[in-house]
C-alpha cells in the first residue's frame, strides 16, 4: 500500500501543539485593513484552535 502524502496547503496553514490540538492563524488579516476596526484587527492577531471532526480531518492531511 502506498504512503499517504501530506497536503502542502494544510502543512503551511496548520500546526499541532504538544497536546495534539490543531492551531491556526485567523483569516481576514491580509488586506483591506483600513476598513476593519482596531479591535477587530487586534482580535485577529491571536490564533485559534480547531476542534472536533475538523481537527481530525486536518490531522490526517498533515500526516499525524
Amino acid at each position: 500500500m502506498p504512503k499517504q502524502k501530506t497536503h502542502s496547503g494544510a502543512k503551511k496553514r496548520f500546526s499541532l501543539t504538544a497536546t495534539g490540538k490543531v492551531k491556526y492563524a485567523r483569516p481576514n488579516r491580509g488586506h483591506f485593513l483600513t476598513a476593519k476596526s482596531k479591535s477587530r484587527k487586534r482580535k485577529l492577531r491571536k490564533g485559534s484552535y480547531i476542534a472536533g471532526k475538523n481537527a481530525a480531518n486536518i490531522k490526517t492531511l498533515i500526516g499525524k
